[in-house]
């Protein structure tokens, strides 16, 4: 119960921190009527929508009505749309998720097979091909693998949509480009953590007693295996939302990333800071859950809780 409220204290800590630097950093970045309205616009025109916005006020009350508001389910009003910020945000969440859990989806069934296989075959071609297919993964930028697969499956071969959102196919690029990353570290390491675990005693132990070849991969190595994998995981799943704004931009997506884009560009100031916060939650609740996973693959991190809590 202590080592959860530490962590819920600390939660709270690392989300007021963000919301406070990304407020100020914000307000430091420009007078958004030099962006939301036209050049030609008057300056008692400026003065009139910088009152209508709070900007007028000092930036000390500014912050303190926003915290204020925060607490009460406030986030702001969209300068651009009028509209409700946390609304915009709200709408476009399921596309991202949808997005980013098919990403992940693939990200897993790729990385860890590939990972297991290069770690039982090491050091031979199976390893070296696995492995140059993690690195090229993890180095290829998204927005250029996004590109070349339009330009082959939209263009030349015609078989896949290259935006949108309307239908699966509409999903199979964005899904595969952004999930292409995340399957290149997950494969990495995976065989590092399961090359570690093959060489344990208990493994030896295992192939002694008969235990056929899947069954010791299975049931033995690969829980063993598996804290480095959730740890990356956890940091991947907070990483999405960043990840995503590109591909999202690349596939005219309708989700998060895409909306983060054009609201930073217009000064957006409500709807980038409610984006900004929800990403912050986002990557706090993947470290809790990874915390808490920790505890299930491996007893001894309960136990190492227990005794520094008693």
């Amino acid at each position: 119960m202590r080592w959860f409220a530490i962590k819920s204290l600390r939660a709270f800590v690392t989300l007021w921190l963000v919301v406070t630097f990304v407020f100020f950093v914000l307000r430091l970045s420009g007078d958004p009527t030099m962006i939301l309205l036209p050049d030609d616009t008057d300056a008692a025109t400026r003065s009139f929508y910088r009152a209508l916005w709070g900007l007028d006020r000092p930036i000390w009350d500014q912050y303190l009505r926003y915290v204020a508001g925060l607490m009460q389910g406030d986030f702001g009003i969209s300068f651009r749309n009028n509209m409700d910020a946390f609304q915009l945000v709200r709408d476009r969440v399921p596309k991202t998720a949808l997005l980013g859990w098919t990403a992940l989806s693939i990200a897993l069934v790729l990385g860890i097979p590939l990972g297991i296989l290069a770690a039982l075959y090491r050091d031979s071609w199976i390893d070296r091909v696995v492995m140059g297919l993690a690195v090229f993964g993890f180095s290829m930028p998204n927005f250029f693998l996004g590109i070349l697969l339009i330009l082959i499956f939209s263009l030349q071969l015609r078989w896949l949509p290259s935006s949108g959102s309307d239908t699966w196919w509409h999903l199979i690029m964005p899904a595969f480009t952004l999930g292409t990353g995340f399957a290149a570290q997950i494969a990495r390491y995976t065989r590092s953590s399961m090359i570690d675990v093959l060489a344990k005693p208990y493994m030896r132990t295992a192939r002694s007693t008969g235990a056929g070849p899947a069954r010791r991969v299975i049931s033995h190595a690969l829980p063993n295996a598996a804290v480095p994998v959730v740890t990356i995981l956890g940091f991947q799943i907070g990483q999405l939302l960043g990840w995503a704004v590109v591909t999202e931009t690349v596939f005219a997506w309708p989700g998060i990333g895409r909306l983060l884009t054009t609201a930073v560009a217009t000064r957006d100031l409500a709807v980038v800071q409610c984006i900004m916060i929800l990403l912050a939650i986002t990557m706090i609740a993947a470290n809790m859950f990874v915390d808490f996973l920790y505890g299930w693959l491996d007893p001894r991190v309960r136990v190492g809780a227990g005794a520094r809590t008693a």
